[in-house]
């Protein structure tokens, strides 16, 4: 019989044994450490506040290729609250934590984060054309590490000030609120407005406002030209203050047209503009084939296409205006 010793040493043999069987039936997982999700870096020119819906439509578009935010990516958010003179300096943050792709949106932090890598993958929303402004060489090949989505909001500024005109037709001046803080936009909107003068017979006036007194100011420049109706520009300061914009809209009396539906919720008279949410969704889809591991310079730029007219009739009677049928008939929202 062996001895206590020696049955001792075989028992401690058959366990280690027995154990190393039973690890060998154990998924990998278990014994690998978990490798880290990804981490996307998302920037913008704007306050969060502004752009809760838009942010719905990105994580949505990023559902659709398959991530969740906290489950399978992160998103390091950096806002740059209308201060688009802090965009390098969030830009190259984003850059020092080698996110695995940076969202920029729109364009005055698209070309913050374009100056700032040349590596990163960059996914844009961008609201000019980017050929002509030298962003992209090509839209089928943008090459490089940048890709991105396009929306129409700059490209049908002339339409917006004749669907004013439409409204007031003896109006001889329309005044166009623009951002000089956004040269790029504020420069192609200047282009777009001033086709618009010949064949419609009026006058545009350019105001600008980079922070929100200077908004107030506009509206006060305008009753001084005795201007027809303001034109907001396309620009995401702009959108960001919306409330404030169609609150200082009803204060002066103004007929105002902006790019977004939240303008005319939130009092404002009318909206005619691209649908941003649509493009924000479509930035997430793109975000997340490049997380999968598409390249940029394989996926061309898109164009989000869909236009959104909203017309306020309780602000219109207000003001002491009567839409046209025709207006009312095209419009995808009427506030009654």
């Amino acid at each position: 019989m062996p001895s206590p010793e020696l049955r001792a040493g075989m028992q401690r043999r058959e366990f280690i044994k027995l154990l190393g069987g039973a690890a060998g039936g154990w998924p990998l997982v278990a014994w690998a450490k978990q490798p880290a999700m990804p981490v996307l870096g998302f920037l913008h020119a704007a306050v969060a506040d502004g752009y809760s819906k838009e942010m719905a439509g990105f994580r949505q578009g990023l559902s659709e290729t398959g991530y969740n935010e906290g489950e399978n990516v992160a998103i390091e958010y950096r806002w740059a609250e209308g201060h688009y003179e802090r965009l390098p300096d969030l830009a190259a943050d984003l850059v020092r934590r080698n996110v695995a792709v940076i969202v920029a949106a729109p364009t005055p932090a698209a070309f913050a984060a374009k100056a700032a890598t040349a590596t990163i993958p960059i996914v844009f929303e961008f609201a000019d054309d980017p050929v002509a402004s030298g962003f992209v060489t090509s839209l089928s090949r943008p090459g490089g590490n940048i890709t991105g989505i396009v929306n129409l909001s700059t490209a049908i500024v002339a339409k917006r000030i004749e669907i004013m005109h439409q409204i007031l037709p003896d109006a001889k001046i329309i005044a166009v609120l623009l951002n000089p803080g956004n040269p790029t936009i504020s420069d192609a909107t200047m282009t777009d407005a001033r086709a618009a003068q010949v064949p419609l017979g009026i006058q545009v006036q350019f105001l600008q406002a980079r922070m929100t007194s200077d908004i107030e100011a506009a509206f006060a420049k305008v009753v001084e030209l005795k201007a027809g109706a303001l034109v907001i520009g396309p620009d995401s300061f702009f959108v960001s203050k919306q409330n404030e914009i169609a609150a200082l809209a009803a204060h002066y009396g103004v007929p105002a047209i902006d790019i977004q539906r939240g303008f005319v919720t939130a009092g404002g008279l009318m909206s005619y503009g691209g649908d941003l949410v649509d493009a924000y969704r479509l930035t997430g889809v793109y975000a997340g084939r490049i997380l999968k591991g598409e390249k940029p310079a394989d996926l061309p730029v898109q164009q989000s296409d869909k236009i959104q007219m909203a017309i306020n009739l309780k602000t219109a009677k207000a003001l002491g205006l009567t839409i046209p049928l025709p207006l009312i008939g095209r419009a995808d929202e009427v506030i009654e």
